[in-house]
């Protein structure tokens, strides 16, 4: 089993930033996709970004395309989602997701399933 710790959530105003992190441990392994979602109050649970093993293959949601950006430290078994320009409709609780595959992926090209779960980090963007 895949552990997810989120972290780096908290208030800010319209237009500020945010960096979450995504800390794995357990039995992790490298062809393991990892990405984030979100669900704001009385919303269903929507996909945000992903990214592969190298991070050289990201998919993002419309709604946060040239704003988020996917990075991954491996040696630390960390996922970072770097959000710029916030919005109030980005506020929302930020779960980290992990897909197990059984071969790598080298493109990505739509969201992930969410084989694993982290605990949520809640982002508030104020007006």
């Amino acid at each position: 089993q895949v552990q997810l710790v989120e972290s780096g959530g908290g208030l800010v105003q319209a237009g500020d930033s945010l960096r979450l992190s995504c800390a794995a441990s357990g039995r992790t392994f490298s062809n393991d996709v990892m990405g984030w979602f979100r669900q704001a109050p009385g919303k269903e649970r929507e996909f945000v970004a992903a990214i592969n093993w190298s991070g050289r293959s990201t998919y993002y949601a419309y709604s946060v395309k040239d704003r988020f950006t996917l990075a991954r430290n491996n040696a630390k078994n960390t996922v970072y989602l770097q959000m710029n320009s916030l919005l109030p409709e980005d506020t929302a609780i930020y779960y980290c997701a992990a897909d197990r595959h059984p071969y790598a992926v080298t493109h990505l090209s739509g969201p992930i399933k969410g084989d694993y779960w982290g605990q949520g980090t809640q982002v508030t963007v104020a007006s």
